[in-house]
């Protein structure tokens, strides 16, 4: 029998991201590291740079697909 999350916990999904669909919070594996996301920045033509918690910069253009790991609030 599968037992239920609790009200209110914390879920990961793991989802494909690209440059219109990155949120703060994703986590991106980068070279074998994962890397929180912190803040984004739009650049010219639907690109952006993401700026992560470690304080690295990776930038992103439209037709960059890449997998993360969002936190989802299951309620």
């Amino acid at each position: 029998m599968r037992q239920r999350a609790p009200s209110g916990a914390l879920v990961s999904q793991p989802v494909e991201i690209t440059s219109t669909t990155v949120q703060c919070g994703d986590i991106i594996q980068v070279g074998g590291r994962a890397c929180r996301v912190s803040n984004l920045f739009q650049l010219p033509q639907g690109a952006k740079q993401l700026l992560f918690e470690s304080g690295e910069l990776l930038t992103i253009h439209t037709r960059t697909r890449l997998l993360a790991v969002r936190m989802l609030r299951r309620r």
